[in-house]
Formats: structure tokens, C-alpha cells, sequence
């Protein structure tokens, strides 16, 4: 894998997949599956790059369709449709905004009526944006990043659960800044941290059902997220830090949203998971 000093680079909102140097590993030419989620069905937030594709494409290769939610990053989405019809699955790429209720109802009808059945919601999609001190954040920003990050799990939630038979799933995606909170990314972070506790409160309701809810907490992963919010001489050093020296790759975490998933974490609800390359997670 790859490590810093990475070339110095610089992107817009919402960042592409393509333009990234070095790009991202999603698995594409690594990933192996075992037939963990046969004929299963998944809604994933965010699945156009980064962590999303990697999860859609290991779980199509699981045997699993999929439903790639993203907001408006079209070339991503399509190439994330291809690597999971490639391996053999069906894919329905639908863009739009995750912070309005309606549509997060309209995903998971789509995903129920379409593919035929909800298994495993992943909650992945975010915002970020850095800025020198927390008083620049602009207000529609703030509303925004909160809207997304975790008000659409909220919605998300909601519409999915009472879809949901015993044995499904719930993977919402945090992150170490939940426990380490950057002052640079007080808004994402806030919103991090709020993820966290929602896993745990929502994973005692649900259990009765039959429905187990966790969360993953990445460290620093290469993705078109981190390509457009931080500035270029921060990027070229990024994930350094780490004690193994890097930032994660998006489909180094792709196995453990499928754990997260299947049979073999049945007796796990409720837990955050770190994929942290050796931060600590406290």
C-alpha cells in the first residue's frame, strides 16, 4: 500500500475518485467472496466511491444486490454499478439528497420493491470540511453536515427497520474523530460522535426484532472525502501519523462491514469497531 508524502493535490466538493493520486484500493483486484450473503439485499449510503464502493463491491461478490445511494457524483456511481453487475449482481444507482426524509423513505421502498427484500442498511454517507477554527463554519454548512451525517440515519432507520425480518442488519459508519475529535472538523466530528451513541441506543430497540445494529469507526482512509476537504500540504502527509505509517485503503474495512453483516457476528449488537491503522480508540 502506498504511503505518504503523497503527491500534493487538490479537489472540489464533492470530490472524484479519478482525479485522486494516488487512487483508491476498493478491493477491485483483491477482494475474493464466499457466497456470505447469497440472494441477500443491501442499501448502501454514499456507495459511490471511497468506502461505499468497496463495501457494494464485496458484497456483490458475496452474492448480494445492491442499492448504491449517492448525492450527485455520476461517474463514480456508475463505475461502482459496474464492479458489482460484474460480479454478477444487480445494482440500482439512485443520487439525490440522504437529508431530505422523503427520499430516504424512497430509497428503502425502491430497495423493497426493486430487489425485493432489505437485509443490510449501511449508513456511510458523510460530509466534511476543514477549517481553521470552528467559528469560520458556515451555518448552511453546519445545518448541512448534520442533515447528512446523522439526521439521515434518523429517516434512514425509520423507513428500513419496519421493513426488516430477523437476521438484518443496521452498519453505521463513524469515525475515530468521534473519540479523538480534530478541532479543524468540529462540525464532522460532533456528528461522529452523535453516530456512535445513536448504534448503541438504536441496537437495544431493535434487538427484539431480530435486527443487529454496529458501527465501524475508521481511522484516516484515502478517499475522495478527504481529497477535497483538506488543503494540499496537509493531503501529501496524510494518514502518517498512524502507527503503521499510512492511511487505510477503503477496501482494507470492505471485510468487516461483511462480518458486520453475516451469521458469523450474530451475537454482536451495539459495538463501535475501530479500523484505525493503530490509533486509539477511546
Amino acid at each position: 500500500m502506498p504511503e505518504p508524502p503523497f503527491p500534493e493535490q487538490e479537489q472540489q466538493p464533492p470530490g472524484r475518485e479519478a482525479d485522486m493520486q494516488p487512487l483508491a484500493d476498493h478491493g477491485e483486484e483483491t477482494y475474493v467472496g464466499h457466497g456470505r450473503l447469497t440472494d441477500r439485499v443491501a442499501l448502501i449510503t454514499g456507495a459511490d466511491s471511497g468506502i461505499g464502493r468497496a463495501v457494494a463491491l464485496a458484497y456483490a461478490r458475496e452474492g448480494a444486490d445492491v442499492l448504491c445511494s449517492y448525492w450527485k457524483e455520476d461517474q463514480d456511481a456508475e463505475q461502482t454499478r459496474r464492479l458489482v453487475e460484474d460480479a454478477g449482481r444487480r445494482c440500482l444507482t439512485v443520487p439525490g439528497d440522504i437529508g431530505d426524509r422523503e427520499h430516504c423513505n424512497a430509497l428503502v421502498q425502491q430497495a423493497h420493491d426493486e430487489l425485493g427484500r432489505l437485509d443490510v442498511l449501511v449508513n456511510n454517507a458523510a460530509y466534511q470540511m476543514a477549517y481553521d477554527s470552528f467559528l469560520e463554519i458556515p451555518p448552511d454548512e453546519l445545518e448541512f453536515v448534520f442533515r447528512t451525517n446523522i439526521l439521515a440515519m434518523f429517516h434512514l432507520c425509520q423507513a428500513a427497520v419496519p421493513k426488516m425480518a430477523p437476521g438484518a442488519a443496521i452498519i453505521n459508519t463513524t469515525s475515530i474523530q468521534a473519540a479523538q475529535p480534530t478541532p479543524q472538523l468540529l462540525h464532522y466530528a460532533s456528528t461522529k460522535g452523535a453516530i456512535s451513541t445513536f448504534t448503541k441506543g438504536l441496537a437495544q430497540e431493535v434487538a427484539e426484532r431480530g435486527i443487529r445494529v454496529n458501527a465501524v469507526a475508521p481511522g484516516p482512509i484515502w478517499t475522495p472525502l478527504v481529497a477535497m476537504s483538506f488543503p494540499p500540504d496537509k493531503l501529501a502527509q496524510f494518514g502518517g501519523e498512524t502507527p503503521l505509517g499510512r492511511p487505510g485503503q477503503p477496501g482494507e474495512l470492505a471485510p468487516l462491514y461483511v462480518f458486520l453483516a453475516t451469521e458469523d457476528s450474530r451475537y454482536i449488537t451495539g459495538e463501535v469497531i475501530g479500523a484505525t491503522g493503530g490509533l486509539p480508540l477511546h
